[in-house]
């Protein structure tokens, strides 16, 4: 006998004449009447979105689809050199890289500002002990800092632009804006707010669970991983790569 309940599934179903996702008819509601963005968020939230929610979404996919040879995008490449006729798993090697390093870092910086905002000593009090919790224990606070843009990360302030211009400028941003105030008070210097950073705060208003956001570094990163490995496959780099680091790391015995 069964012990537990039947589950259940809100985002599809199908017959012979049509298919059905989130209550919306895919052929006669959805193809040809909705954006790409759009059909994420009706996927995530189950309801069709605003206007400005979609600008939002596709600030954030069109700002984490590229940053040149980063890690993720040497992995693709190497990946592809090796097996060409399995372009999916060029691009899975380069998603394994979107973690809590590059790219995915907006879901630890979403986890921190929803701590401000649900601490009973408010904003400011929290975020100083976050900071002094984090640099304590030597680790980087997500969301901020960046080995190339300083002394600010330029896809920050457009970002932001992008949610004022939508009037969505609410507890997130807020939030960040205090947390970015005490890392720089407590580190005795500037830190930039980085693009993971933004990220975060503008999904946040948007309504995004702070548990999938990663999942949107994830759909961006695989658009722009695409286009290098087209690219590796016109102008092939990655046996350039691997020769450069068979020849720079030489061999030392123990």
């Amino acid at each position: 006998m069964r012990t537990k309940l039947q589950p259940t599934t809100s985002i599809a179903t199908s017959d012979a004449n049509s298919i059905i996702v989130r209550g919306q008819d895919l052929v006669e509601d959805l193809i040809g009447q909705v954006s790409f963005t759009e059909m994420f968020l009706l996927q995530l939230t189950g309801k069709r979105p605003p206007a400005a929610h979609v600008r939002i979404l596709d600030a954030v996919l069109v700002t984490l689809m590229e940053h040149g040879i980063t890690p993720s995008v040497i992995a693709t490449r190497l990946i592809y050199h090796s097996s060409p006729d399995a372009l999916q798993a060029a691009v899975a090697a380069g998603l394994l890289g979107v973690g809590t390093t590059f790219i995915g870092t907006m879901e630890g910086c979403a986890g921190l500002l929803e701590e401000m905002m649900t601490a009973p000593e408010g904003l400011d009090a929290r975020a100083h002990a976050i900071v002094i919790r984090h640099k304590e224990a030597g680790k980087a606070v997500h969301g901020f800092g960046h080995p190339h843009h300083k002394p600010d990360d330029p896809r920050t302030p457009r970002m932001l632009a992008v949610a004022n211009g939508e009037f969505i400028s609410g507890r997130y941003i807020e939030a960040l804006k205090v947390l970015s105030g005490q890392v720089d008070a407590v580190y005795g210097r500037h830190l930039t707010i980085n693009a993971t950073g933004a990220s975060a705060a503008l999904l946040g208003e948007i309504g995004i669970p702070q548990k999938v956001m990663r999942g949107v570094a994830v759909v961006s990163r695989s658009a722009g991983l695409v286009g290098h490995i087209l690219e590796e496959s016109l102008k092939p780099s990655a046996a350039f790569i691997w020769e450069t680091i068979d020849e720079a790391i030489p061999y030392a015995s123990e």
